[in-house]
Order: structure tokens, then sequence, then C-alpha cells
């Protein structure tokens, strides 16, 4: 699979995870029943919603568990999924991607891709994060240490 495809898949199911927890909910199961059901080639939209809505109260339960691996197996079956239907039928790209842009606009998606960073100069008195997206995130660090010499 192409690794734009798989990166779209990623997103498409976070997205979707992340649409669970939201008043915008009702409008992520619709739409993404409905591009379920014209890829499976088959009039099965309700059938797909509800499949969605028992992912949304497996969520659910997971988080109210503290279960972060039952959480993670929501977003890894719907991201297995999409990956599939994207790989059997890569024309579904350009629909996925408008769904996503309708139900859960860019800046509310996590961020897919890949990071570089370089971290040169001697010595860092303080952490160092390599990460596609950080947020909520305080350090506390003591004095900065004298140079040497």
């Amino acid at each position: 699979m192409e690794p734009e495809l798989a990166a779209l898949a990623t997103a498409g199911a976070t997205a979707l995870v992340q649409q669970m927890a939201t008043d915008g909910w009702a409008a992520a199961r619709r739409g993404m029943a409905a591009f379920l059901a014209r890829h499976r080639g088959a009039n099965e939209e309700e059938a797909l919603a509800d499949e969605l809505e028992a992912s949304r109260a497996d969520l659910a339960a997971a988080r109210e568990e503290g279960d972060e691996d039952g959480a993670a197996g929501v977003a890894a079956a719907w991201r297995l999924r999409l990956r599939r239907l994207l790989s059997e039928d890569p024309a579904a790209a350009a629909e996925l991607r408008a769904l996503l842009d309708e139900v859960a606009p860019e800046q509310e998606r996590a961020i897919v891709g890949e990071v570089h960073n370089t971290v040169s100069g001697g010595v860092q008195h303080g952490p160092v994060i390599q990460a596609g997206v950080v947020s909520r995130l305080d350090f506390t660090t003591g004095p900065t240490p004298p140079p040497p010499g």
C-alpha cells in the first residue's frame, strides 16, 4: 500500500474515533456509513451506522474503565478497515479526504506524517522532544549549570 493511502487510513480512523466523543458524531457516523456502504457495493448503510455506534460504545466503555488498550483497539480496527478499503479501491481516497474535511476540519485532526529533528550544539540542559504534535505540556527545570572551565 502506498504510504499516502496508509496515512490517509490512519487519519480517517483517528478523526472517526475523535468524532465519537463530540457533538458532531451524528454527522460523522452518517457520512462514514454512507462512504463505507458505497464502497462495499451493497445497501448496508443502516447496518454500518449500527456498527459505528457499537464502536462508539466500546470506546466510551474503554475510556470509562481507563482501558487505553481497548480505546486504541477501536482506532486500530477502523484503521485496518480503512486501509483494506483504500487498498482495494484507491479511487476512494478522494472521497475519504472530502469526508474528513467535512466532519473533522484539518485543525481538528491529528497530524500524520514524518518528523525530522536535529539536536546539535553540545550538551542540552533541558528536555528534548521529537513529536508530530505536542499539546498541554509543561516542563520545569533547575537553574542552568555554569559553563565548564
